[in-house]
């Protein structure tokens, strides 16, 4: 700690500055003055923490001194010295903020220990100080999320109206009672297919720089901008109490139009807007919040790139007319790895039901229903559908997240060649486990007299099938491969040592004259010039 002794008396001074240990207990005497003036003039320059102060003296008193010192540092302790035993002294004193009246002589000891407590009461205040700081510091930090957690509540009509008020004073949020206010919900639209520079893994970036754009954009305005539940941006405006709802409304699709328009211009990607139909009290803003994100579920219909506004639409029966015929169509022509018959068929069942879909309720009749489809298609083969649709499964599970009739139809297209891809490969699979079966039983069973029709007896398939699909995997004949295995192996057998005849028998030779006559045939000698 810091001490600056203020005494016009140079003897005394001097004795407090070097009889009194003070380096001992971790107090610097980092000053000496003889008068007021020469003290302000060293407090400046020095800062001390500590002023063990005189009153009485030339040029500017002590009195005077700690006025001038009272609103400058309120941590700064002042400790008076004086020989003035005058309560009218010692009142204006501690009025001042002097923290301690000593009355000369005081010992040194008496001075030493009011100094440290003055040092012990000066850490302790500055320790609470920086305890304050760090907590107003975290404060400060944490502001952001609070208050995005206080609009998700209040969005979505979970405070009462008491709890809106004190929340909002709390999060020091300037939220009118008497104010009226409207609500749009901004979000990226799906990615396009030609899309490479982003990924559906980049979607939570996307809708961060889109709330980026968004807050950066409407400083100017009287708004606040917050994320949903899901990830949307959401502007909740204050409407200017001059204007007429629908003026204002009118206002907001414009400034919504030109923020779409900027985050084109920033991501080049698009996004689209929900807005509310009407604006409303702060206690209305559930009402107005569940407004803007119906506008927005209507680009599905609508397409996107669009600021679109609440419109009241009463309900009405779903038009989903069953097609039973090209249902069984596209089926069969699934089955038989027709891809053109089944994207052709696939758009002629399009045609009958999605393209005529012109509200969102029905555009989700119509995605249950092509859902359901391919679901009854894919495990009717016994497939799991999360390997068929691999990364598409996700529209299965939540199929919110297809937001427009392009996007629907490229899924769907998608999931034609996902299901004839799939197919292929279990063939393919199938195929090279039949031929390896068939592969082992030629090598186990050479012994023995081996025709394409005994396999496909065995293997319960018929020997056509079993032709086509040997010579397709291995490059050979099925009687082609069975006859150089067996000459191949019986060369082996004689070439150590075996007599003709055992030859024969180990390939599945029972007349030795016609065993040579193909071993001849095969190889050009005879075995046993094979053999010799």
């Amino acid at each position: 700690m810091n001490l600056l002794i203020v005494e016009d008396e140079v003897r005394l001074r001097n004795a407090l500055v070097n009889n009194i240990p003070w380096d001992k207990h971790g107090i610097e005497v980092v000053g000496q003055a003889g008068n007021g003036a020469e003290a302000l003039q060293l407090i400046d320059r020095k800062k001390p923490d500590i002023i063990l102060l005189d009153l009485q003296m030339p040029e500017m008193d002590g009195l005077a001194l700690a006025g001038q010192l009272r609103g400058a540092d309120p941590l700064l302790k002042i400790i008076v010295l004086s020989g003035h035993d005058d309560f009218a002294y010692a009142q204006a004193a501690l009025e001042l903020g002097v923290m301690k009246y000593l009355l000369k002589p005081a010992g040194d000891k008496e001075i030493l220990d009011t100094v440290l407590e003055a040092a012990e009461r000066l850490n302790k205040e500055l320790e609470q100080r920086h305890n304050e700081e760090e907590l107003q510091h975290k404060w400060k930090q944490h502001l952001p999320y609070l208050v995005n957690e206080f609009f998700q509540g209040w969005l979505n009509g979970k405070f009462e109206p008491w709890e809106i008020e004190q929340k909002s004073r709390d999060l020091q949020l300037d939220l009118p009672k008497d104010a009226q206010y409207a609500v749009a919900v901004i979000d990226m639209d799906p990615l396009p297919e030609h899309e490479t520079r982003f990924s559906r893994r980049d979607v939570s970036l996307l809708q961060f720089s889109l709330h980026s754009i968004v807050k950066e954009s409407q400083q100017a305005s009287p708004c606040w901008v917050s994320t949903d539940y899901a990830g949307c941006t959401v502007v909740v405006y204050l409407i200017d109490s001059y204007d007429e709802p629908n003026v204002s409304i009118q206002k907001i699709n414009t400034i919504t139009e030109k923020l779409l328009f900027t985050v084109k211009s920033r991501l080049k990607l698009s996004a689209s807007a929900g807005i509310s139909g009407m604006t409303g009290s702060r206690e209305a803003i559930n009402r107005l919040y569940v407004q803007a994100v119906r506008a927005l579920q209507n680009r599905i219909v609508l397409g996107h790139d669009l600021a679109i506004p609440y419109r009241e639409e009463r309900g009405k029966e779903s038009e989903l007319a069953l097609q039973p015929n090209l249902e069984k169509s596209l089926e069969i022509a699934l089955e038989t790895g027709d891809g053109v018959k089944a994207l052709d068929t696939l758009t002629s069942l399009w045609e009958c039901s999605m393209a005529k879909a012109r509200t969102v309720e029905e555009m989700h009749e119509h995605i249950l229903y092509f859902t359901s489809l391919f679901v009854r298609f894919i495990q009717k083969q016994g497939w799991p559908v999360r390997d068929v649709a691999c990364e598409d499964f996700v529209y299965f599970l939540n199929h919110r997240e297809l937001t427009a009739k392009d996007q629907i139809l490229s899924w769907l297209q998608r999931m034609v060649r996902a299901y004839l891809t799939y197919a292929s490969h279990r063939r393919k699979s199938t195929s090279h486990g039949t031929v390896k079966t068939i592969l082992s039983l030629i090598e186990d069973e050479m012994d023995q007299e081996m025709t394409l029709h005994t396999v496909a007896d065995r293997l319960y398939v018929n020997s056509s099938y079993l032709s086509r699909l040997f010579k397709q995997e291995t490059g050979k004949a099925f009687s082609s491969y069975v006859l150089e295995r067996k000459m191949e192996r019986a060369k082996a057998i004689l070439l150590a040592g075996a007599r003709v005849y055992d030859a024969a028998d180990a390939v599945g030779y029972r007349d030795v004259s016609y065993f040579t006559r193909v071993f001849r045939k095969y190889w050009g000698v005879t075995p046993g010039e094979i053999k010799n």
